[in-house]
């Protein structure tokens, strides 16, 4: 007798897409069955018609828990993950209060948000300049990588200098750790946004042309040749642009211990959504042009991307448009930077690849689940529909047309670059180890329901 049985669905991993069974005990795939093969379980899900992927991780979120729950918070947050397809999120160790730089700030961040989360979760460990004396520490406690800016970065973080962040890979790799990098060329974007303030350039223009596709490729490059030299795995988050993607390709052509991801914000918007629009899509990097948002499919397809994430950057409306913490909103570089789009971007991602451009699912099967569970330690557990994993399934209607609105979104501010687009393929059912979390367009499991996970040593 299994707990659960999925039939006659479109089963996607990264591989092939078979038409089959999935039957679940204890939480885990215990068999992979043939349609028609329909042992007794105490519930059965037809998903005759629809596409059943592993749950999509993300491997970069800000939930804000704890420490700025007015933008975000672990309930909120995750809730909307699990409707929008996400089962495990990676979240991020700033916009906390105090960032996550110790061990003995994990416990406290654990025991905080672990009654609240709707999915499982993993914790970025924070990269500073101070804390170099602590990674290991953090690395033992369980954090699955350590996060920091070589660009600049917001007042409650510290960016490292290229020195800096070879002395902790150095530190990283003897302990097999991996370093993750927002790569952006720090005194390139401070000179980019100086040259146009005395210019007089405060327009969505002039922040768009600050962020430079070459201090993104300046910082990316020189990570590359330091994993590289060090042989220490490296992460670089966020690429926005395919000839940044390209030189990743190339490392990992090479054999250099390099992954990526990308975020569901380069593969459906542009630059032009940021010139219409304003403030609500302006992300860093910044969107960039038709051409790039192409490019970047290519690189989906073929595995040169360990994640499709949110990059989940909540904010309140005023962040936005009139005031951050006290301080006035003047021009375009005083807005906060960030896309919610935790609850949102694996519907984009299905429309805008598999309904408009034709690609395959597997491709997002190995984008969203095999390969960050591979970069981040958890494959095995998360990131495949195979016995003896975690039974973390999406099931998504290709054939439901959506238009997100505001009302629909979870978030404690309900606010994002998303709202109002339209696309067709839905998620309609996520299963987290086993328990139906989300189904029909409501969270339906139980809050703390999500657990902690670690990396597999």
């Amino acid at each position: 007798m299994y707990d659960l049985l999925i039939k006659n669905g479109k089963l996607v991993t990264p591989e092939l897409v078979q038409e089959g069974n999935v039957a679940v005990k204890d939480g885990k795939i215990a068999a992979i069955l043939a349609v028609g093969e329909e042992p007794e379980a105490t519930r059965v899900i037809d998903a005759q018609g629809k596409f059943v992927f592993p749950g999509a991780i993300d491997t970069h979120a800000h939930l804000n828990d704890p420490g700025y729950e007015w933008r975000e918070d672990y309930e909120h947050g995750t809730a909307a993950a699990i409707l929008g397809g996400y089962t495990t999120v990676i979240d991020m160790p700033l916009q906390n209060e105090p960032a996550l730089t110790t061990p003995e700030l994990f416990d406290k961040k654990e025991a905080k948000v672990s009654p609240n989360a709707f999915t499982d979760y993993c914790f970025w460990g924070g990269l500073v300049p101070d804390n170099f004396d602590q990674l290991e520490a953090l690395d033992e406690k369980g954090v699955v990588a350590f996060k920091s800016f070589l660009g600049p970065v917001s007042p409650d973080y510290a960016s490292l200098t290229y020195g800096q962040a070879y002395e902790a890979m150095k530190i990283i790799k003897g302990f097999g750790g991996m370093a993750g990098f927002h790569c952006e060329d720090y005194s390139m974007i401070k000179e980019g946004e100086k040259a146009m303030k005395e210019a007089g350039r405060l327009d969505w223009q002039g922040f768009l042309d600050s962020r430079t596709v070459a201090a993104e490729m300046v910082a990316t490059e020189a990570v590359i040749a330091m994993a590289e030299e060090l042989e220490c795995r490296a992460h670089i988050c966020h690429i926005s642009h395919p000839a940044v993607a390209e030189k990743v390709f190339e490392a990992q052509m090479e054999g250099y211990p390099i992954s990526a991801e990308t975020c569901g914000h380069y593969l459906t918007f542009v630059d032009q959504d940021t010139l219409d629009n304003g403030p609500m899509f302006k992300c860093a990097p910044p969107l960039r042009s038709e051409d790039a948002r192409e490019g970047m499919w290519e690189y989906v397809e073929n595995g040169t991307f360990a994640g499709l994430a949110s990059d989940h950057s909540p904010c309140s409306y005023d962040e936005k448009y009139n005031e951050i913490l006290g301080n006035k909103i003047e021009n375009v570089f005083d807005v906060w930077g960030g896309i919610s789009g935790i609850q949102s971007c694996v519907q984009a991602i299905f429309s805008e690849g598999v309904v408009k451009r034709g690609v395959d699912p597997c491709s997002l099967a190995n984008a969203w689940a095999k390969l960050p569970a591979e970069a981040f330690g958890l494959y095995g557990k998360k990131g495949d529909i195979k016995p003896g994993f975690d039974a973390d399934l999406v099931i998504i209607d290709p054939d439901k047309e959506w238009e997100i609105t505001a009302d629909s979104l979870l978030y404690v501010n309900p606010i994002s670059a998303f709202v109002g687009l339209k696309g067709q393929g839905l998620p309609v059912c996520t299963i987290l180890r086993g328990n139906v979390m989300a189904e029909d367009g409501k969270v339906v499991g139980a809050k703390g329901t999500g657990e902690l996970v670690k990396r597999i040593r």
